[in-house]
């Protein structure tokens, strides 16, 4: 009997083993190449699933999983996984979660898409041990276990990380030459891919409506998954998935560039991808993402048609969402795997720069199928992509488009452009959290695509630099509208964040203080975070710093004035020229100064309203002289 099922065994594993063999011969060259032999790998090779523990949440069935990607030098590569589908659930839609770096498969994730009519499954590709979040489930089976190899984030094993190269050989690589299979972008690509054959064979899930979304590196195996798995039926992904733009690519303006190897560039970059792209895909990324530079994708996105393509862009933010931008991923997949809604088409942006005054304007069409609230236009000369700060002008109708003017201060930076389109959100989506423990929101926001033109082409075009030096940043009648918030809904620890200073038409003159109006309705302490040089904006290859001042303030209905100088700071300031963010919160930071300033004091209550933001003081000759306002990178 034990011979028998050995020699079953192995009969079972020829398949893998001739894979393997034949995959060695020859290293891929291309994505043809890399994934030729994947077809008859996922036919002939089991998954083995097997289910390691079952409970309810309500209505909502859950379950352990683990199932096998393959085997691999002689060692079985499997994979664990949150699985998730409503009570009694046949034939239903399903969602793959594919989670980010240094993190774990997420049951809140698997559970709120199951309680929204959807089988879920969420992916524990980085062999972290499974996080069972806010529930009191009690679980020591067995977990991710990538055998002979080492796909695991942050690696456990191996000290080499092959998810940011290189493709060389090691003992924890697939190949032993040089070669993509030895990125571990290949390795959980493929168990993203057995994830939807493991899907596909659930009584639970309809094969033919599979949808897949996730998060920074999980948005980059987002986008790469939807360029070569035909299974898939719709694609979110969030803050990855942009694509690389080469150092000598130098026409073209902001982006993040790179010199990846041409085999890189071949089969690990997302640029090999994404003009594979066939399902309908949906961007969601804010303006500022380290990891998801905007411009790139807007630059490597260019051909994916509109018709299946929408993005949802929030300004000002890194690596998150607002709410109105959070619940697109929702109703994407309403519309495309349950046929419950119809997302309205791509608002149509048009920068004119021959406007017979001789500033820029900009025009949005839009689909007016769901009801719209209004038009913001988000503008930049900034070509440092990261550190950017993203003017906003809300739009005006003429009852057949919307047009804005967007003054420039400078023919020497280039310019980027985008709208948002707020919508009002239909009343049956109102009771839906937009992810696991957010509360609903009553919009949703739809985005333009990114456009871009050079200091030449303005200068060509005859546009003429109106704009000038303001000392008054904000005077408060937007609220909050050119920051954005950090822990909001907790008053002891909440941030407001502006790039806004950084911005030359905004800069600090040297030697200017820094003033603002602010109620608080107890005596507090606030505190005061300047950022200098962050992600090498003004100094590339330098580190950024932080430089911190207290304020204390005293509790009133009255508005009050906060002075903050250049000698208040801790590390002390010698001037503004290199500010990349102002950080208003009353927490103090501990990772800045934190042996030479006292604690913060009472935590912050009443309204968080600010006006009068201004620069008072300083030598204002000296402002409008191009000192760094964003460095090619």
């Amino acid at each position: 009997m034990i011979r028998t099922r050995t020699l079953l065994i192995t009969l079972l594993l020829a398949p893998l083993v001739a894979w393997h063999a034949a995959a060695q011969a020859q290293v891929p060259q291309n994505l043809d190449e890399l994934w030729a032999d994947f077809p008859q790998l996922d036919r002939d090779t089991p998954l083995e699933a097997e289910t390691l523990k079952e409970w309810n949440e309500g209505e909502v069935v859950c379950r352990v999983v683990r199932f096998q990607v393959g085997v691999f030098k002689g060692s079985s590569s499997r994979v664990a996984a949150f699985y998730a589908f409503p009570t009694d659930g046949t034939k239903l839609p399903s969602l793959l979660q594919l989670h980010g770096g240094g993190q774990s498969a997420s049951l809140d994730s698997v559970v709120t898409d199951a309680r929204r009519g959807y089988v879920a499954l969420s992916l524990n590709w980085g062999g972290n041990k499974l996080n069972f979040g806010r529930t009191t489930i009690v679980y020591d089976g067995p977990q991710t276990d990538w055998g002979r190899l080492d796909a695991t984030h942050p690696p456990q094993r191996n000290k080499v990380n092959h998810f940011a190269g290189p493709l060389t050989p090691d003992e924890f690589t697939l190949d032993s030459v040089e070669s993509p299979r030895n990125s571990n972008w290949f390795l959980v690509l493929m168990a993203a891919r057995r994830a939807v054959t493991f899907l596909e064979q659930q009584p639970q899930v309809d094969p033919a409506r599979i949808g897949v979304y996730g998060h920074s590196m999980g948005g980059k195996l987002t986008t790469d998954l939807a360029g070569i798995e035909p299974r898939i039926k719709a694609a979110v992904p969030s803050c990855g998935g942009g694509g690389d733009i080469l150092e000598s690519q130098t026409d073209l303006p902001g982006c993040v560039k790179k010199s990846p190897t041409a085999l890189e560039l071949a089969c690990v970059s997302d640029n090999a991808y994404i003009p594979r792209i066939t399902s309908p895909i949906l961007w969601l990324s804010p303006t500022n993402d380290f990891h998801a530079p905007i411009s790139n994708m807007a630059w490597n996105w260019r051909n994916l048609p509109d018709e299946r393509t929408r993005f949802s862009i929030a300004p000002h933010l890194n690596h998150r969402h607002t709410d109105h931008h959070h619940v697109t991923q929702h109703l994407w997949f309403e519309q495309h795997l349950k046929n419950a809604f119809l997302m309205p088409c791509i608002p149509q942006l048009t920068l004119d720069l021959q406007a017979g005054d001789g500033i820029p304007a900009i025009t949005v069409m839009q689909d007016e199928s769901q009801s719209v609230q209004g038009v913001d236009i988000h503008y930049s000369t900034d070509p440092h992509e990261l550190t950017r700060f993203w003017r906003t002008v809300q739009a005006v109708s003429d009852g057949q488009v919307w047009r804005a003017s967007c003054p420039v201060l400078s023919l020497d930076q280039p310019m980027f452009a985008f709208a948002n389109v707020i919508y009002q959100l239909p009343d049956r989506y109102h009771d839906i959290p937009v992810s696991a423990g957010n509360r609903p929101t009553g919009m949703f926001a739809l985005s333009s695509r990114v456009r871009s033109v050079t200091a030449d082409e303005l200068r060509r075009a005859g546009v003429k630099a109106t704009a000038v030096h303001e000392r008054m940043i904000d005077d408060g009648s937007h609220g909050w509208r050119d920051w954005y918030h950090l822990n909001w809904d907790h008053p002891p620890l909440w941030q407001a964040v502006t790039r806004k200073v950084k911005d030359a038409q905004w800069r600090g003159p040297d030697g200017a203080q820094l003033a603002w109006e602010m109620k608080p309705a107890a005596d507090c302490t606030l505190v005061i975070k300047v950022n200098t040089n962050s992600w090498g904006a003004f100094e590339p290859g330098k580190p950024a710093v932080d430089h911190v001042a207290e304020k204390q303030l005293r509790g009133s209905p009255d508005w009050q004035t906060v002075t903050v100088s250049l000698a208040d700071f801790i590390p002390p300031l010698v001037n503004w020229r290199t500010v990349t963010e102002l950080t208003l919160t009353p927490a103090r930071d501990a990772a800045a100064g934190r042996q030479q300033r006292p604690a913060a004091g009472t935590p912050w209550q009443g309204p968080r309203e600010i006006r009068n933001l201004r620069w008072e003081g300083g030598e204002d000759a000296q402002v409008n002289e191009d000192r760094g306002s964003g460095l090619d990178f």
